[in-house]
């Protein structure tokens, strides 16, 4: 009987317990992905109530996407020293409050600071379930758990626009908010309820009662107990960061910060604004709400797509291929297509490639960064990266406000993504010198 947990996970099949974890975790993350795109479903009804210009509208968009970045980082490190568990309910804790208290703004300054509060427990969310999705699947299909993952996102967007689409018929933008804090509440009780801490955080930082709650979990897997926990290995704190600027990753932290920033400030444009220029056009916010769902229809679809492909070609230069794609697409969706059927298939389209390059970049992280910083270099990156995604749609709100058209800035904030692919396009020499094996 071995004493190493792990590995009785890595090597065994994947049992109902794992996949109910698994599942619990891409629901957090269709949360996520509602939570986060419930303000650009609510974002023509509160430009039109409160007569907020471009600029304005912009910030606020983008507000959520501040508290995201520094919540990953943040919140992500307490899930290292704290555990998974207590810092997922944390981030549901907070993402309820925001959501509910959105509903109830008066002025846009408190709707700014119910939105950052709503980004900060999203920013969290994201990190722990990443690391507890990746804890309990089994070697054979971490990959492909990970991605399942990442394809929450989406289907959160979708499902969580089709009934926005509902709410905004029937009532105000300040329904949507209702909605989601009710959601996420419920989601709190059941994690609290039914969610595990991650087997590999009570074995490495063994907190009280840690053999007895491994024993617990490893029983509902299916697995046998163990006799005593694996020996501690010194932990290596804040060893990390300096770890990523040494002479052998500096250059790949740097060129994947870069393709990650780069690109995350096309997909945001694409997903904050589509709302608002489908109204513009002349449609009702019914139906920019319906267009949004269908760029999500695209990106889901494209990260199902990726994971299948990407077990079959080298990642690095399908990567480069996707973005450049996801470039032409934002030039195609800046056309501004005139009917309903035309815009929601460019945006399906345009969301197929900006997706898949995401979620493309999560899966180059794991296997650019060395396992003993791996956790740290997706997070720095992925962190200080989503200031991007903050700065995209303001970027967009002030090129529109100075009287540029949709084809123009939609160029410009296309231009995101071929910057990601030159980035990617040079990682290749640095990983080839300092990691000679990489496949990638």
């Amino acid at each position: 009987m071995t004493n190493n947990p792990k590995l009785q996970i890595d090597q065994s099949e994947m049992k109902g317990f794992q996949l109910f974890v698994i599942l619990m975790c891409i629901l957090l993350n269709a949360l996520d992905g509602f939570d986060v795109l419930a303000i650009s479903f609510a974002s023509p009804g509160i430009a039109s109530e409160w007569n907020v210009n471009r600029g304005a509208l912009g910030i606020v968009l983008s507000m959520e996407l501040v508290g995201m970045a520094i919540g990953s980082i943040t919140l992500g490190n307490l899930a290292d020293r704290f555990g998974r568990r207590p810092t997922i309910l944390t981030c549901l804790v907070l993402m309820t409050i925001g959501m509910s208290a959105s509903a109830t703004a008066d002025s846009l300054e408190y709707l700014l600071v119910f939105r950052f509060l709503t980004g900060l427990g999203v920013g969290g969310m994201l990190a722990s379930t990443n690391a507890l999705v990746a804890e309990f699947a089994n070697a054979k299909y971490r990959n492909l758990a990970v991605i399942l993952m990442a394809t929450g996102y989406p289907i959160g967007a979708i499902v969580g626009g089709s009934i926005s689409t509902e709410l905004l018929e029937l009532y105000n933008w300040k329904a949507i908010f209702v909605f989601g804090g009710a959601v996420t509440g419920g989601f709190l009780v059941l994690c609290w309820f039914l969610l595990p801490e991650s087997i590999d955080f009570l074995a490495s930082q063994q907190p009280k009662n840690a053999l007895h709650r491994i024993n617990t979990i490893l029983k509902k897997i299916g697995h046998q107990a163990i006799a005593s926990l694996p020996e501690k290995t010194r932990q290596q704190k804040a060893s990390g960061f300096k770890t990523l600027i040494a002479d052998n990753l500096r250059l790949i932290t740097i060129l994947l910060l870069v393709a990650y920033f780069a690109q995350i400030m096309t997909f945001y444009y694409i997903l904050k604004w589509i709302p608002k220029i489908v109204v513009d056009i002349g449609f009702e916010p019914s139906s920019a709400g319906t267009v949004l769902v269908w760029a999500n229809v695209g990106g889901a679809v494209g990260s199902l797509i990726f994971g299948v492909i990407a077990s079959r070609f080298r990642l690095r230069p399908l990567l480069i291929a996707i973005m450049l794609c996801a470039f032409a697409m934002v030039m195609v969706f800046g056309l501004g297509p005139q009917s309903l059927l035309q815009l929601s298939i460019v945006s399906a389209v345009t969301g197929f490639f900006t997706n898949s390059a995401v979620v493309g970049l999560y899966a180059l992280m794991a296997q650019s960064f060395p396992a003993e910083v791996r956790a740290s270099g997706t997070g720095v990156v992925i962190g200080i990266g989503r200031g991007g995604a903050a700065l995209g749609p303001i970027v967009a709100g002030y090129l529109f406000q100075a009287g540029h058209g949709l084809f123009d800035v939609s160029v410009v904030m296309g231009l995101g993504a071929v910057v990601a692919a030159v980035a990617i396009y040079l990682l290749g020499p640095v990983l080839r010198k300092h990691q000679p094996y990489s496949q990638v």
